[in-house]
């Protein structure tokens, strides 16, 4: 199903992050050496975007998914890997991640994405009515724009 507009903004950091895991994977198996420089763009992705992301949609996609009964577990485990994943992230910024904490780290992360996408996006989507939808882009188009200007490259000056 195409992604409605008022979801494609989530949709769209799903992919930034989805590229991140591409990217340990085919780097995969992580040396020992090289552990520190990817905790740091892991770090550096909950910082720049994926932080901004999580607290959008637990301040306002997963409580509109508790509107209908049957996305009540979903929306649970969901949570549990925002709280998994969260952890994962501090670890990354200490530098506590080892080579296979970070595969399984990617793991966790494209799973918990693809969830989101396939089975959460799509039955908002069915079930949410476009009134309903709007206003949950609305809110969501405020709560991401912190994400936007960190990740916005300055502009160059012209002379």
């Amino acid at each position: 199903m195409l992604r409605d507009k008022n979801l494609a903004p989530l949709s769209r950091q799903h992919q930034h992050a989805l590229a991140l895991c591409v990217r340990i994977d085919r780097a995969s198996p992580i040396a020992d050496s090289d552990t520190s420089a990817w905790q740091a763009e892991i770090a550096q992705q909950f910082r720049a975007e994926i932080r901004v992301h999580f607290a959008a949609e637990e301040q306002f996609v997963f409580p509109a998914a508790q509107g209908f009964a049957e996305l009540h577990a979903l929306v649970q485990e969901l949570l549990a890997d925002h709280a998994w994943l969260r952890e994962s992230f501090s670890k990354a910024e200490a530098h506590n991640l080892s080579s296979t904490g970070i595969n399984e780290f990617t793991k966790r992360l494209s799973e918990h994405i693809r969830k989101e996408e396939r089975e959460l996006f799509e039955r908002l989507q069915q079930l949410m009515s476009e009134e309903e939808r709007a206003r949950l882009g609305q809110n969501l188009d405020g709560a991401l724009a912190e994400a936007e200007q960190s990740c916005a490259l300055p502009a160059k000056k012209r002379t």
